[in-house]
């Protein structure tokens, strides 16, 4: 039986340590708070401490790092939690899989590959280059086994949040045939990751017995918010809408709300066509995105009133 760590417990931590047990894997969640989800043991420690992450991990095949704290934090929290996790990766001999993003490629010219040039100047993508720059070093010094998976913005059950771009803040106004305000322009192609082939994709990689020391790519859909919407609405047969929040009044909100400062900083992804290429992670990994259809209907009917 493989004995694994998670370090985090929102929506994406959740997923995995779901299915995680459900293969029969024994799971320790750690998180501030000592949160539960069925089949795995919960663990109050903090992970930015690399004491605590090194002692929950020792016997563990896996450190999943997926943890995530709020946007306004990023410069000041992630650090430490970057030189935690690779001490306890190298302490306790576990290999270390990242949660990771897009924010570190910056603007996109092309659909984003898993070899794409790391080129953001946003703040928070600059938190996350220079954390996977840490942890690729300290992988190829051979002191530890490190791959990150990079996903799009998720969607899925559970997906909640201001800066959740899919989620019930957009959901929620197309089911009471009313209007869904969104970042960016809603007519351009988006990719969204769908929260059980993260979870599968983070398996995937941690069961890969080639190359590490490198990035990975969950496979998502790319479909644009109008048309999400038009589906939702002949689907679930509702009148539901979707229009821009104007770029200046994002601004003047962020002077005033610090998260919107964050979400009008990497707004750029909604102005944009933002999409990621998985090829190479479908063919080297076996993973493939559940069928859009599939996943928008199980997302839709988490949102739908009894």
């Amino acid at each position: 039986m493989a004995s694994q760590l998670i370090l985090g417990a929102g929506p994406i931590g959740g997923t995995l340590a779901k299915q995680l047990t459900a293969r029969g894997d024994q799971v320790t969640l750690g998180t501030r708070s000592g949160t539960t989800v069925p089949g795995a043991t919960p663990l109050k420690l903090d992970a930015s401490n690399a004491a605590d992450v090194a002692q929950a991990a020792r016997g563990a095949d896996t450190i999943f790092v997926c943890t995530n704290p709020p946007y306004t934090n990023w410069v000041a929290d992630w650090p430490p939690i970057f030189d935690a996790v690779i001490t306890a990766a190298r302490d306790s001999g576990a290999a270390l899989v990242f949660m990771g993003n897009l924010y570190a490629y910056g603007p996109p010219v092309g659909p984003m590959t898993e070899h794409s040039r790391l080129a953001t100047t946003e703040k928070k993508g600059l938190v996350r280059k220079a954390g996977w720059e840490k942890v690729l070093a300290a992988h190829e010094r051979g002191e530890i086994r490190a791959v990150e998976v990079r996903a799009s913005d998720y969607f899925g059950p559970g997906s909640i949040g201001m800066s959740t771009h899919l989620g019930g803040g957009f959901f929620a106004p197309l089911l009471a045939s009313k209007t869904a305000r969104v970042v960016g322009n809603p007519a351009l192609e988006h990719s969204w990751s769908f929260l059980p082939d993260i979870a599968a994709t983070l398996i995937a990689a941690a069961d890969h017995t080639g190359e590490w020391g490198r990035a990975w790519h969950v496979p998502s859909a790319s479909v644009p918010r109008t048309e999400i919407a038009r589906q939702v609405n002949e689907r679930w047969s509702v009148k539901g809408r979707v229009a821009s929040i104007p770029q200046w009044s994002l601004k003047a909100l962020g002077t005033v709300i610090p998260i919107m400062r964050e979400i009008a900083a990497s707004s750029y992804q909604f102005t944009m066509p933002f999409v990621i290429d998985s090829t190479e992670t479908q063919r080297m990994l076996g993973v493939t995105a559940t069928p859009w259809d599939e996943a928008l209907e199980v997302t839709v009917n988490s949102y739908r009133k009894p």
